[in-house]
């Protein structure tokens, strides 16, 4: 299928909003976890878990969530200032950018992705849909592939969710009958602290170690 997005030559594609890192953790961090100290456990299962956002975040607040679609850009084969893993989805590629909120409004997360061009209007059919919802409409199946988990700042985020930073986000690939069908970069609001809890257990602090790389 070809999509109707093209890359228009001389048309640079909009900014999205990746965390300024203070710290950050790869698959070996995401695998065995961090001290409730540094990241609580409820927090934990949002961020480091292979559930679906989406489903989490409906539970939580008990109403629908929606979808604010602020940008679907060609960005060709760019590297784009995305996660690594960028790689592993064909091009040329396609980046959205949403809000996740809930009925009401409120916003809770933002969400970036990257697909391949030519198969976005296969996968995303109703854009106003969370991806997720989109994807279980087609039945099909998926594994989360949770590659990192960052903890930093973001002016624009401050603007957006109206809370204080510094939030925390991750990436993860999703996988599609063995192949790589889209990179997600999801941050989530600490408003959602009023469903979860605070972020840290007895005043820890999510500061950068070594041990917290890899």
């Amino acid at each position: 299928m070809t999509s109707a997005y093209h890359l228009a030559q001389g048309v640079s594609p909009s900014p999205w909003y990746a965390l300024k890192p203070l710290w950050e953790g790869g698959r070996s961090v995401v695998q065995r976890g961090l001290p409730h100290r540094q990241l609580a456990p409820a927090w934990q299962i949002l961020l480091l878990g292979d559930g679906s956002p989406t489903r989490h975040l409906q539970l939580l607040t008990r109403e629908r969530t929606e979808v604010d679609v602020i940008a679907m850009d060609p960005i060709g084969m760019e590297p784009d200032q995305a996660p690594e893993v960028i790689s592993l989805v064909p091009g040329p590629r396609l980046r959205r950018q949403v809000w996740l909120r809930t009925a009401s409004g409120q916003r809770l997360a933002y969400a970036a992705s990257w697909w391949e061009a030519s198969h976005v209007d296969e996968y995303l059919q109703n854009r106003s849909l969370p991806i997720w919802a989109s994807l279980a409409r087609l039945r099909t199946e998926l594994y989360r592939d949770v590659q990192g988990i960052c903890y930093g700042h973001s002016a624009e985020l401050e603007l957006a969710f109206g809370e204080s930073g510094p939030f925390w986000g991750r990436h993860y690939l999703f996988w599609h009958h063995g192949r790589p069908l889209t990179v997600i970069y999801e941050v989530f609001s600490p408003y959602l602290s009023r469903y979860l809890g605070p972020t840290q257990v007895s005043g820890g602090q999510a500061e950068e170690s070594p041990q917290g790389q890899g």
